[in-house]
Parts: structure tokens; sequence; C-alpha cells
């Protein structure tokens, strides 16, 4: 299937991955309407920085609101379902938000798309599930470990969409990105937390554990690997990973953004950043096999390459004000 002139919902449109992902499917000729959480402020996120924005329809609501998914489902040809809380800290002091959100907001999106005759729908869920690597690099044949209860409840989505194939033939795909950073990421991420500190001044920079790995992802490549799996036939009632085939320690990647910022700032390790023990996922390296063999996919930006277009975009004043670089962000 071609997106081209499709009509495509994205949910979470107004977050970090989603409005890169918006930005491309206007770029690939599509029809956008892009949702953005209600907000008094009439606040569209990310999406008002976006040069596309006047080529989409902006709504907003909540997939909380079953009755609302249904409505912004007619006429959709395509669901690309981004939107959840993500930040693991918060979920340990509000778990209840993310069963809501995560949970609750993924059967209303399922079964707005079935009501409504949707062609496909995209789930995002998370490497996060699997938890620390048993083996690598992790395939999806990897057990999943809820470490956190983020990862629960996207454990638990992951199962509600794959349900809704099995039982009702609704045309899911479920896509597991691994780690993935650039412009726009929130700025409880590891990435953005060392970059604007550096470009802040700061001497010393407050993290967390810096011994886990991750395979790191450009957003550009997961926005690719996104459509990619829309585009594949093959891909529907499947889970596949997102991702570069290759981990750096946390301790290492320090060392290149201050490589590449030119920083000889102090590492301070912060109590406040370390996860509980047993919820550290220590340890993460993508194996995407299965996303080459169905699409082709291979990642087109190395970790250097995409930290520097990352740095550049962070270090604007404009942009450091905006990130508040001296507050831990949960």
């Amino acid at each position: 299937m071609k997106l081209t002139g499709k009509t495509i919902l994205v949910t979470g449109a107004d977050g970090f991955i989603g409005s890169h992902l918006t930005e491309m499917l206007v770029a690939h000729g599509c029809q956008v309407k892009a949702l953005s959480q209600y907000n008094s402020f009439n606040d569209w996120g990310w999406l008002e920085d976006c040069p596309c924005l006047s080529d989409i329809e902006v709504l907003t609501g909540d997939i909380r609101d079953p009755h609302y998914c249904r409505h912004i489902s007619k006429g959709v040809d395509v669901v690309f379902h981004l939107a959840a809380l993500i930040a693991i800290p918060y979920s340990y002091v509000a778990p209840a938000s993310y069963v809501d959100t995560n949970i609750s907001g993924t059967l209303n999106i399922c079964q707005a798309a079935l009501d409504q005759g949707c062609e496909r729908i995209i789930h995002t869920s998370t490497s996060e599930v699997y938890g620390t690597a048993q083996y690598v690099p992790i395939d999806e044949k990897h057990p999943l470990q809820p470490q956190s209860p983020y990862s629960a409840t996207k454990i638990a989505a992951d199962a509600l969409a794959l349900s809704f194939y099995n039982a009702f033939e609704l045309p899911v795909v479920t896509a597991r990105p691994f780690n993935t950073y650039g412009p726009r990421q929130s700025a409880r991420a590891v990435i953005p937390t060392i970059i604007t500190q550096i470009a802040s001044g700061a001497r010393q920079i407050k993290l967390g554990d810096l011994s886990p790995t991750r395979d790191l992802n450009y957003v550009t490549d997961t926005c690719r690997g996104f459509i990619a799996l829309a585009e594949c036939d093959k891909a529907v009632g499947q889970t596949v990973n997102i991702g570069s085939n290759f981990e750096i320690s946390m301790a290492d990647l320090v060392d290149l953004i201050k490589e590449i910022m030119a920083s000889d700032a102090e590492i301070l390790s912060e109590q406040a950043r370390i996860r509980p023990e047993k919820s550290e996922v220590f340890r993460l390296w993508c194996d995407n096999t299965k996303i080459h063999e169905l699409t082709g996919f291979v990642p087109k930006y190395s970790i250097k390459e995409g930290l520097e277009r990352t740095i550049t975009w962070f270090s604007t004043p404009a942009r450091l004000k905006k990130y508040k670089a001296h507050i831990y962000n949960v």
C-alpha cells in the first residue's frame, strides 16, 4: 500500500516524533489530520514550529475519550498512533495516568479505526518493553519485561492492538522503535539533558547512571521506518523493531557530545536521576533484521552526524530558554 494521496490521522502529532512524522507524511503527499492534546491555551506543541502547518488539519482532543476517537477517525485511511505518556520517572508517581492514556487510549483508537473501516493502523510500541537485554542484539522474539509502570502499560497496549488484529482482522502493524533522539525531543531525555546543560555554560553536568547502553536513532530514520512499515502489506499483524543495530553506553555518549561541543565539563551523578535498581534497563541493542527484510530499511544517519544536527538545533538561545536546563524534568 502506498501512502501518497491517503488521508492520515497522526495521534500525538504535537510531540517529538509525531511532529517530525507529520512533516514527512505531508512531504510524502498525504492529507494529514494531526491530533494535538486539547488545552485551553490553544497550544499545538511542536506543530506550532512545523513549516507544513498550513498544509495540515490540526485537531485538538484526547485519546482517552472513545467518542472523540470515533469522530476523528471518520474518513481516515491510515492511523499512526503515537499519543502516549512516555516519561519513565513520572510513571513511578502517576501510574494510573499511564493506564488511562496508554492502555485505554490505545483501546479507543483501535476500536475507532475498526468501526470506521480504516485501511491500516500503525501502533507505536517501545524498546522499553524488552527490559534489560537477556541476549543481544534484541529481536522481536525477546521476552517482554515490565520494569516500570510505563513499560507495563506499553506491553498491555501492544497486546490490545494485536488482539484487534487476531479477533477482528484490524490491519495493525506494531512499530517498536528503539531510543530516538533529535530536534524537539523532550527535556527529560538524556541527550537534550546533556546538550542543554553544556550549551547553557554549566561547568558540571548532572546526570544519572552512565553504565546503561542504548541503540540510538536519529528521528528522521525512525520516521522513515514508520512509513516503510505502513506501506508494507507483509508487516500487517506483526511487531517490528526500528533501530540501528548499534549500541553505545551513556558514558561514551557523554564523551562524544562533549567532544563535538568542545566541552570539558565535569560529570556529576545525581541520585534523583537514578532509577530504582530493578527498574533500570541496563542494555538495549536492536536487531533490525526483520524491518530490513520486510522493507529494505536501513538507517541513514550515523550517531555522530545525528548528534551534530541535534546539537545545532538545541544550541540556539531561544530554544535553550524553553528547555530550562537548570531543572530536572521527569
